[in-house]
């Protein structure tokens, strides 16, 4: 009777039909979000000053040689101009098919056009980032210290705590399952301050069916990387 009553609620949220039984999330598991987490922030705002639990390479014989090293944004971006662009996760179609591997090629021209840095984010921890690099055949730099790839670098934002204060958090839980993660963007960043940022759909849709793809793509970018060069 106890252990029945435990799952009460679970229970209680599905009801029965012809063939078995149709499942409801019950209200007190579905993830709510802070407004402000899908606010997105405004260009010349400030990015959010944050932590990043990341891996770095270390001396070592062993199959996994990395250690845990606490990155910050202000590492990634204080002092520096740098290209940023987000996207819902690792291993996805779209962002393993045409987001990722259009940056990647276009790398070398973004750095000729004033640019210090090209980075990647993602709501995934270190090893998932790292797995879907090598995976997308990023070159791995394995100088001891290091802390990714040669060319485009991978961030994990495992616990969303930038993606939020980017406000650019969306929940994808009746939607493919994600939970929350990064609405899909790209931007400029340059010394902690937003230059120019790509939304698409020009604004977060939670739980959105289509998942747009026309201005956050490398291409985009250099357009406007241009212009400003010009």
């Amino acid at each position: 009777q106890m252990k029945l009553s435990l799952c009460a609620p679970v229970f209680a949220a599905m009801a029965s039909t012809a063939s078995g039984f149709t499942a409801t999330t019950p209200t007190s598991l579905v993830t709510k979000l802070d407004p402000a987490w899908s606010t997105p922030v405004e260009e010349e705002g400030d990015v959010p000053v944050v932590t990043f639990k990341t891996r770095v390479r270390i001396e070592s014989e062993d199959e996994n040689p990395f250690d845990w090293k606490d990155v910050s944004s202000e590492d990634y971006f204080k002092g520096k101009r740098a290209v940023i662009f987000s996207l819902p996760g690792a291993f996805t179609p779209t962002c393993s098919s045409t987001h990722l591997p259009g940056y990647e090629a276009a790398y070398e021209e973004m750095k000729s056009l004033g640019v210090d840095e090209v980075y990647c984010l993602s709501v995934n921890d270190a090893f998932v980032m790292r797995q879907w690099g090598l995976k997308q055949g990023l070159t791995e730099d394995k100088t001891v210290g290091a802390n990714g790839f040669e060319k485009v670098k991978l961030i994990p934002d495992g616990a969303c705590q930038f993606t939020r204060g980017m406000g650019m958090s969306c929940n994808w839980d009746t939607e493919r399952g994600f939970g929350e993660r990064s609405w899909r963007y790209s931007a400029v960043i340059n010394d902690m301050k937003v230059e120019k940022i790509f939304i698409e759909g020009g604004g977060i849709t939670q739980n959105s069916g289509p998942d747009p793809f026309e201005v956050s793509d490398a291409d985009t970018m250099l357009e406007y990387l241009k212009s400003k060069d010009d």
